[in-house]
This record gives C-alpha cells, structure tokens and sequence, in this order.
C-alpha cells in the first residue's frame, strides 16, 4: 500500500471537499419539509393499524373469554 505524507493528504482532501457540490437553503428546507410529512403520514399509518389490531383482539377476547 503506497504512503502519503501528510501535506500531500491534506491536498487531496481539500481536493476532494471542493468536488462536494452542497445542497442550495432551499433545497434542505423542501427535503426537511418531505421528512416531517412523511414521518407524519406514517405516524397516522400505524396508529390506524395499532387500532384496528387492537380492536379485532379485543373481539376476539370478548367473544371467546
């Protein structure tokens, strides 16, 4: 495996970093936006589904027990 001295990884580094192309404000407010909607429609999701689990166990319970 070939070495590198320090200031030569330093270069690339700083190399590389400037390729990085960083997200515009307004892109990371429309994704940051995405995320709460969807954490939110997911959310709502599995409360239904929570409820109609728990709904048909106690049917099942009340019927049987």
């Amino acid at each position: 495996m070939a070495t590198t001295n320090p200031l030569q990884f330093i270069q690339q580094v700083r190399a590389e970093v400037a390729k990085v192309v960083w997200p515009t404000r307004r892109e990371v407010m429309l994704t940051t936006v995405m995320v709460f909607i969807l954490a939110a429609l997911t959310a709502v999701f599995f409360a239904l589904v929570d409820i109609v689990i728990r709904g048909g166990l106690q049917y099942v319970l009340n019927t049987f027990g």
